[in-house]
């Protein structure tokens, strides 16, 4: 037994873990009754991949093919994201879909259909797949695309691990000339602007904003804008960039060493923060080239970044509004944050495009994601903020929950009912893919 959590460091739970090294070693580690989960590198939030028994995937990273003409990479699901970049970047290749972290595995972006900052373009992470194998609990291996087992597949994806363990899948990368990006950050002085930036921006390929969800009146949702696209070599300037156009600028790497003390995340800490970090962009729009890592992924230059929440730990808050209804609902989700005081470094606005899944989080509309230190004040908050997302006809995303209820959960997702019976059926045998969340929200016992 040893103490396990996810990135968010709450719940903190004691569970049996073990790894594996081979589809025979997985197999009969599977026949050891009771409740099991996949464990990938710990980046889910909340407690989607906690449970008594715990298989962890991360020794699970092979890559098995690559066709260099088309893109099309095979590897076993325990690969980081990450992994795939140190490979296949400098070869020219870059991820289909990626979210703000490369530090996830590839099973963990298909079980919770991780979303980037190109949704609008290209749709989430599983829309990619071609084909994966995935172990049920009585050993055999479904192998699964959308012609072969497309049901199973259908559900698999976005489904929290609850249908079985992926073992492998194949998905194409996409081909890019230099390791940069062609950037503009554009400065909105409050939340109808950078909406109305938003909808404007409909053929970058990608855009993302950050957001001060502390300003109130007419400076509420002031943000910051940043939209890209891959540059080419002719758009590179600096000679260093042209010299190894494929290998992204080495930027520095920082660490977080201990918890942080839980008083120094504060109303006043974070206020200086959001107001430094808006007048840090001067008004208008501005052009750089900058490498991918600071585009995508500026958090992974931080390790242990979720310490700074210290041991009492954190959740994100993430939640999606549709688009016919996103500015009334988002202005008034919003309000209800600032009015609370309880506001967020880390607050991210994106639009997402249409996306018709079966478990999946997105959908055409606005999206949020704002951290908040664990708190009764915290919990209570979002209690009320459930009950706006849901009667706009909203979700919580399933990768960043840690306290959702079975009622919202049943009243969001559409297929939630159909989703319980599918785990049920599947769980028939003595062994049962189940988390601590699963629980919490109903789909499991």
């Amino acid at each position: 037994m040893r103490k396990i959590s996810d990135w968010g460091n709450y719940p903190v739970i004691e569970a049996d873990v073990a790894g594996f090294d081979s589809v025979d070693e997985l197999r009969k580690k599977l026949q050891r009754p009771g409740n099991v989960i996949a464990f990938g590198n710990g980046r889910s939030y909340g407690d989607a991949s906690l449970q008594e028994k715990i298989l962890l995937t991360r020794r699970f990273r092979k890559f098995l093919s690559f066709d260099s003409a088309t893109g099309t990479l095979c590897c076993q699901a325990g690969t980081l994201l990450s992994e795939i970049l140190e490979v296949f970047g400098p070869r020219g290749w870059f991820l289909p879909v990626t979210p703000g972290t490369k530090q996830i595995t590839v099973g963990g972006a298909i079980g919770a259909d991780v979303h980037g900052k190109n949704h609008h373009v290209d749709g989430s992470f599983g829309q990619h797949i071609l084909t994966m194998d995935v172990m049920r609990t009585d050993g055999s291996v479904v192998t699964c695309s959308p012609t072969e087992n497309a049901d199973f597949y259908k559900v698999t994806i976005g489904g929290m691990g609850l249908t079985g363990i992926i073992l492998n899948a194949t998905f194409r990368l996409k081909k890019i000339e230099t390791a940069y990006i062609r950037e503009e950050t554009v400065r909105a002085a409050n939340l109808e602007e950078i909406m109305d930036c938003f909808e404007a921006s409909s053929n970058w390929t990608y855009s993302v904003a950050w957001i001060d969800c502390l300003a109130k009146g007419d400076s509420m949702g002031r943000s910051i804008m940043m939209r890209g696209e891959h540059a080419t070599e002719a758009e590179l300037v600096d000679a260093k960039q042209k010299a190894a156009p494929l290998v992204p600028k080495r930027g520095l790497s920082l660490g977080v060493p201990i918890n942080f003390p839980n008083f120094a995340l504060n109303p006043l800490t974070m206020k200086a923060f959001n107001f430094a970090y808006y007048n840090k962009c001067r008004p208008g729009t501005h052009r750089h080239i900058v490498d991918y890592n600071s585009f995508f992924y500026p958090l992974d230059a931080i390790d242990d970044w979720n310490r700074i929440y210290g041991k009492r730990g954190f959740t994100q808050y993430q939640f999606v509004i549709p688009l016919e209804a996103g500015r009334e609902g988002m202005r008034k989700v919003l309000t209800r944050i600032t009015e609370s005081g309880l506001g967020s470094f880390l607050a991210v606005l994106k639009l997402f495009g249409e996306q018709e899944s079966f478990m999946s989080f997105p959908m055409a509309g606005y999206t949020l994601a704002l951290d908040f230190p664990i708190s009764h004040k915290a919990m209570e908050l979002f209690k009320e903020l459930d009950a706006m997302v849901a009667d706009y006809g909203g979700r919580l995303y399933l990768a960043k929950d840690s306290r959702m209820d079975a009622a919202m959960f049943e009243k969001t997702y559409p297929n939630a009912s159909e989703f319980k019976q599918i785990v049920s059926m599947l769980n028939e045998g003595e062994t049962r893919f189940a988390s601590l969340q699963s629980k919490r929200i109903g789909i499991t016992d």
